[in-house]
C-alpha cells in the first residue's frame, strides 16, 4: 500500500471496528472525511485573521516605523492568510478514504493551482507595499517605479497561470514556457500597448521628460494642467478646471506635448504681450515736447542723450535742418517705447538677469503692435496675473500722453457717435475717432504743459 494512502485506510480500519456498518458504505465515509477536512480548513481562516493577523497589527501599530504600516495597507497579511486553510487542506486529503484516485489527484492539483494563485497575489501586496515605500521618498517625484513595478506584477502573474496550467493538466511549466515561442505573434499583438507604455516609460523616465507634478500641455487630448499620476498604461492629468484627462503612456512618444517644468524651476515667468497704436498718430515730437518728456524721471537720461546723438548728427549730415527730410528728430512712438523699456527696468517684479525686450513687430490692419517681453520674479498664476495687468494697466494709461492712440475697432457706441457728429469732421485713421469730433479738447497738443507725476499709479504694484 502507497505510504499517502495509509492514514486514510487507517481511518476506514477505525471506522470498521467501531461502527461495523460503515463498511458498506465507503464512498460516503469518504466523502464525509472530505467534508470535514474541508470544514476544518475553511473554520481555520477566521481564526487566522483574527488571532495572528491582528496581532501583527496590534505589533505595527507600537512601532515608530512607516513602512510596516504600507505592509498593512496593502493587503499582505489578509492575503498571505489563506495559505493556512489551502495547505491544510491539501494535506488533509491525504486523510479522506476510499474516494477514487483520479479524484482525489485532482482535488490536490486545484488546491496546488489555488495556492500559487494566492502566493502571487501575495507577491502583488508585497510590490504594492514596496512602490508606496518608495513613494515616500523625495527621489520619487523625479523617478518613478510605478511601471516597472506594473510590469513586474504582470510577469508574475503571467508565469503563475503558467503554472497553474500546468499543475492542473499534471504537465511540467517548462513545456508550456517553451511553447511561448512560436506563440510570440499572438502574444505581441496582445500586449501591444503594454509594451509600447514600457518603453515609453522607459524613456520618459530615464530621459527626465515629465515628473508628478509637473504642469503640461497636450492640446490634441485636451490636457493642461498638473501629472498627478505615471503609471504603465496611463498618465493621469488634472486639468485646471479640476477635471482629469487619462493618455496612454506611449502616446507621449507619438505627439508632441509642452512641460512648463523649466518655467518652474527657473523662478520666472514670461510675459509675451503687445499693445497696437494707431498708426494715423505716430509723428515727431515737437521741442516743448521734447522738452517736457525730458522732465520725466524715466526718461530723463534718454532725452538728454538723444538730444546730444541727434545734434551731433545733424550738425554733421544735415544740409538744411529746417527741412524735416533732412534731419533726425525723436518720435512719440520711439519715446514711448524708451519709457516702457525704463518703466520694466525700475519694476520691482520684473526679473533683470533675464531677457527684457519692448520691440516693434510687423505693421499690422490692427495698427503697430508694441510687445513686451519679459519675464515677472512669480511664477504663481494669481500673483503673474496681477502683475501683467498692473503693468498694462499703466502702459495703457500712459500712451495718450505720447500723443497716440490705442486701436480700437470701432463699437456701437462709436457709430452712434458718428451718426450724430457727422462724417465730416474725422481726420484720424480706422478705428480711432477724432476727439473734436466728438466735442472733446484735443488734450494731447504740443502746447500741453503738463507733468505726469513720477509715482506709480493707482493699482501698480509698490
Amino acid at each position: 500500500m502507497p505510504q499517502d494512502l495509509q492514514p486514510a485506510q487507517s481511518i476506514l480500519d477505525f471506522l470498521a471496528r467501531h461502527f461495523p456498518a460503515s463498511a458498506d458504505y465507503p464512498m460516503l465515509v469518504g466523502l464525509g472525511v472530505l467534508a470535514l477536512v474541508a470544514g476544518f480548513s475553511l473554520g481555520l481562516l477566521p481564526l487566522a485573521r483574527r488571532y495572528a493577523v491582528n496581532a501583527l497589527h496590534r505589533f505595527v501599530k507600537r512601532t515608530h516605523f512607516a513602512w510596516d504600516d504600507k505592509l498593512i495597507h496593502s493587503g499582505l497579511f489578509q492575503r498571505a492568510s489563506w495559505l493556512v486553510p489551502l495547505v491544510v487542506f491539501l494535506q488533509g486529503l491525504r486523510l479522506v478514504p476510499a474516494l477514487p484516485e483520479p479524484l482525489l489527484d485532482f482535488l490536490g492539483r486545484v488546491t496546488l493551482a489555488v495556492i500559487t494563485l494566492v502566493v502571487v497575489r501575495t507577491f502583488a501586496a508585497v510590490l504594492k507595499a514596496g512602490s508606496d515605500i518608495y513613494n515616500t521618498y523625495p527621489m520619487a517625484r523625479n523617478r518613478p517605479i510605478t511601471s516597472y513595478v506594473q510590469v513586474v506584477n504582470i510577469v508574475a502573474h503571467l508565469f503563475a497561470a503558467i503554472v497553474m496550467v500546468s499543475v492542473l493538466m499534471g504537465k511540467s511549466p517548462w513545456l508550456f514556457i517553451s511553447g511561448l515561442g512560436a506563440a510570440m505573434a499572438v502574444i505581441l499583438l496582445v500586449f501591444r500597448d503594454t509594451l509600447l507604455s514600457l518603453v515609453a516609460g522607459i524613456q520618459l523616465t530615464t530621459n527626465n521628460l515629465i515628473h508628478i507634478g509637473d504642469w503640461i500641455e497636450m492640446p490634441q487630448f485636451g490636457a493642461d494642467g498638473d501629472v498627478v499620476d505615471i503609471s504603465l498604461h496611463a498618465i493621469r492629468v488634472r486639468n485646471w478646471d479640476k477635471t482629469i484627462t487619462v493618455i496612454p503612456t506611449h502616446k507621449f512618444l507619438d505627439h508632441a506635448f509642452k512641460n512648463w517644468r523649466g518655467m518652474s524651476e527657473s523662478g520666472a515667468r514670461r510675459i509675451k504681450r503687445a499693445i497696437h497704436v494707431d498708426i494715423s498718430t505716430i509723428r515727431f515730437l515737437t521741442p516743448e515736447e521734447v522738452d517736457r518728456f525730458g522732465r520725466f524721471v524715466l526718461l530723463h537720461d534718454y532725452i538728454e542723450g538723444k538730444k546730444k546723438e541727434l545734434a551731433d548728427y545733424n550738425r554733421e549730415h544735415a544740409a538744411a535742418a529746417d527741412l524735416i527730410g533732412n534731419a533726425r528728430r525723436l518720435t512719440n512712438v520711439g519715446t514711448l517705447r524708451a519709457y516702457i523699456v525704463n518703466y520694466m527696468r525700475q519694476h520691482p517684479k520684473i526679473r533683470q538677469d533675464m531677457t527684457l525686450l519692448v520691440r516693434q513687430l510687423e505693421p499690422t490692419p490692427k495698427g503697430l503692435p508694441i510687445e513686451i517681453y519679459v519675464f515677472s520674479s512669480d511664477i504663481a498664476w494669481v500673483i503673474y496675473e496681477d502683475i501683467q495687468s498692473d503693468i498694462f494697466d499703466h502702459i495703457l494709461a500712459m500712451v495718450p500722453e505720447f500723443g497716440l492712440n490705442i486701436y480700437q475697432e470701432p463699437s456701437g457706441h462709436d457709430l452712434r457717435a458718428l451718426l450724430f457728429a457727422g462724417f465730416g469732421h474725422g481726420t484720424g485713421g480706422a478705428g480711432s475717432l477724432d476727439a473734436n469730433a466728438l466735442g472733446q479738447s484735443d488734450r494731447h497738443d504740443a502746447s500741453c504743459s503738463t507733468v505726469i507725476p513720477q509715482t506709480r499709479g493707482v493699482g501698480e504694484p509698490s
